[in-house]
């Protein structure tokens, strides 16, 4: 039940052909505290610009707690002593964020195929299909991919068209290994920029000492440099090595 001796009055831009997102979560994060919103719509340019001369501000959302300016979205969520995210710290949320689901993929692909999710090839798939979904991060964006990319890869470095190739290698080396096909192709291209990465991360990280961001989700990640990027890496030349081994 909403307390109304708690008031906050949010003004936000509701226009034809936009509708600020910040300011629906500004209202909800209100109404999810137990305020009585009251909602003033700025339903024009005009109107908003007015508003924010009036009241000194550079920005739409605004939301005032019992008559007192908070200010935007994130001063609201520090007001309410919420965490507020910062876009350029660290973080290895990408990374869990695809290790998870293609686990998940994994176990489901292998109960639809073969009645159980616990498989041999479940283990194989997890792996293929991280390389995959790695990818296509990567892909996004190539030329910021290979800009971050620079930093730290041996062969890269070398040879700069190293860093655009090696989104496309690891694509087609994660779905033919999905698919169980052209081994001879999959397997030495996997084991080749599996072994030039983990031998460039751990340079860069326990040789060199570094401290920067890695690349392995795209040239836009905050993921650090280290465990994970030398995981990935690792990932990739253990599955070609069991494919040698298990399916000669």
């Amino acid at each position: 039940m909403l307390d109304t001796t708690r008031r906050a009055t949010v003004y936000r831009m509701v226009m034809e052909k936009h509708v600020c997102p910040f300011g629906l979560k500004t209202k909800d994060l209100l109404e999810r505290e137990g305020f009585t919103v009251d909602d003033h719509w700025l339903t024009t340019r005009e109107e908003t610009d007015a508003f924010k001369a009036e009241h000194g501000v550079k920005t739409t959302p605004q939301t005032f707690i019992n008559g007192e300016l908070v200010g935007g979205y994130d001063d609201l969520r520090r007001h309410l002593g919420k965490e507020v995210n910062d876009p350029k710290a660290t973080s290895y949320a990408p990374v869990v964020a695809v290790f998870a689901m293609t686990a998940l993929i994994a176990l489901a692909t292998s109960y639809a195929a073969y009645g159980t999710p616990l498989t041999v090839r479940a283990g194989e798939w997890f792996i293929a299909f991280s390389m995959c979904v790695l990818a296509i991060l990567k892909l996004q964006d190539v030329e910021s991919f290979s800009s971050m990319f620079l930093g730290y890869d041996l062969l890269a470095r070398r040879w700069v068209r190293y860093a655009y190739a090696y989104p496309f290698c690891e694509a087609l080396a994660g779905i033919l290994m999905v698919a169980g096909a052209l081994r001879w192709l999959s397997i030495p291209l996997a084991l080749f920029i599996g072994t030039v990465g983990a031998i460039s991360v751990f340079k860069a990280v326990y040789v060199d000492r570094r401290e920067i961001k890695c690349a392995c989700v795209g040239g836009s990640g905050s993921v650090p440099l280290g465990f994970v990027s030398l995981t990935e890496n690792l990932m990739m030349v253990a599955m070609a090595v069991w494919m040698l081994v298990a399916h000669h």
